[in-house]
């Protein structure tokens, strides 16, 4: 039996929930050796009498994707993500860990953020057969099966850069004081450059970015969840020196300022 993931999903910049149009699931992988390298799976299913647009803030994951005519690799999106449903539809999708694919890829991921690469190119007739059969499912269970079936025999042996990367990232996410790369260099001893080195070949984007990345996710979550915000207060909190900074990133990655998009979530 596959279990289903209950933790509410980070980075999403809409109000309307998935539920009032279709259905959203997550699924955590079966097995210890999966669960190195895959956060989750994830299926969305949709019908709508007319187009709804969906913006998210990325994570810095890459994900194998199933969606009839748009199957692919998705690389890490270095901007927000929109996306427009139309009609009904479905997508499952494998969302990597920070720097899981790179193995798999067998080269830098960095030749793969802000892209999409066709299955077929990566995986050669495998991958073309393995969308063929997911398209041909009708149940999430049968989804997750088919993924970690394929999933499970390509996987390589556990990778320490891996291990090293994914604990940074935790740290970065739970410790507001970090704003800086110089603190990641600090308090894990790894030298600045050696840092955005690993994190271009592995992740695809420099640290600095998932640091912006997940204080802005904070931000997103304080703003969904009320309307009354003060702006230097979450700008301190979030560990920023002053209003203008933390207003400035918001605006370059979401696109519109904090008071805009409070007026105007979707």
């Amino acid at each position: 039996m596959i279990k289903q993931e209950t933790s509410a999903p980070r980075g999403i910049l809409h109000s309307a929930p998935v539920n009032d149009f279709g259905t959203f699931a997550r699924y955590t992988p079966s097995t210890e050796q999966l669960r190195f390298f895959v956060e989750h799976y994830w299926s969305i299913q949709w019908s709508v009498p007319e187009p709804q647009q969906r913006e998210n803030l990325p994570h810095p994951s890459i994900h194998l994707v199933v969606e009839r005519n748009r199957s692919g690799v998705f690389g890490v999106v270095s901007r927000k993500f929109i996306r427009t449903l139309e009609g009904t539809g479905w997508v499952f999708g494998i969302k990597f860990k920070p720097g899981a694919f790179r193995p798999l890829f067998g080269a830098s991921v960095a030749e793969l953020t802000d892209t999409i690469m066709p299955l077929h190119e990566l995986f050669g007739p495998d991958g073309t057969a393995y969308e063929e059969m997911m398209l041909s499912l009708t149940n999430d269970g049968e989804k997750v099966a088919c993924a970690e079936q394929f999933l499970a025999a390509r996987l390589p042996e556990p990778d320490d850069q891996i291990a090293l990367i994914n604990c940074i990232v935790e740290e970065v996410m739970k410790n507001k004081q970090i704003m800086k790369v110089e603190d990641i260099s600090e308090r894990f001893n790894i030298g600045v450059r050696t840092l955005q080195r690993l994190f271009n070949d592995y992740v695809g984007v420099p640290p600095k970015w998932i640091i912006k990345r997940y204080r802005l996710f904070e931000a997103v979550d304080a703003v969904n969840s009320g309307p009354d915000a003060d702006w230097t207060q979450m700008a301190l909190q979030l560990g920023y020196f002053d209003q203008a900074h933390f207003i400035k990133d918001f605006k370059q990655m979401i696109g519109r300022s904090p008071g805009e998009y409070r007026k105007n979530p979707r």
